[in-house]
Formats: structure tokens, sequence, C-alpha cells
């Protein structure tokens, strides 16, 4: 544990939290919208995450070796969850262009 200063394991673990409150936040405006790209972009959050809690619990028991496959992990997951976040965009990306063609917008004014 005294692998980082308390600052730094105030941002740490703050981040984490952030991060598990963005999850849960964007998975119920994907729930009021019903619209399921939101809860692919929560579930797309998840490698990051998993990164996070891995970084956290390696700097806890204070970097031993025995633990050096959670920095392989770390870094398996940020790469996955680098491409997990790309795919959620692109879904919601698309789903608001087909929204955008399926609703016409009414002009301001009559035309007569």
């Amino acid at each position: 544990m005294h692998a980082l200063s308390i600052p730094t394991w105030i941002i740490h673990i703050s981040s984490v939290i952030e991060w598990i409150a963005a999850i849960w936040l964007i998975w119920t405006y994907g729930e009021l919208t019903n619209n399921r790209s939101w809860w692919a972009l929560s579930l797309a959050m998840l490698p990051a995450l998993i990164s996070a809690m891995c970084a956290c619990t390696w700097h806890y028991f204070d970097n031993p070796e025995s633990l050096e496959w959670m920095v392989t992990l770390q870094a398996t997951m940020t790469l996955v969850g680098n491409f997990t976040l790309w795919a959620a965009a692109v879904w919601i990306w698309r789903s608001t262009k087909s929204d955008k063609d399926a609703i016409k917008p009414k002009p301001i004014k009559s035309e007569s």
C-alpha cells in the first residue's frame, strides 16, 4: 500500500467510483430513453473498469512479482475496453443517424 502517495490513492479510488457511477447513469439513461445503444455503452465501459481495478489491486499489495499477471490483465482490458468503447460509440452514432432519417422536421412557418 506504500507504493502510492495518499493524493494518488485518492485519485485512483475516486476515478473507479466515478467510472462505476457513470456506468450506472448511462445504463439508467438507456432505460429512460429505451435506447439499447446506451446500454451497450455502459457494458462497453466494463473492461476499462476492470483495468482500473487491476491497477488499484496491484498497487494496494505494493506491486509484488506474484501479481505481475495483473499488469498484463490491465493492459489487455485497456485494449479490449478501447475497442468496446469504439464499437459502442459507432452504435450510438448509427442509432442517432437512423433516428434523423425517420423523423422529418416540420417547417416553422406555414407554407400558405
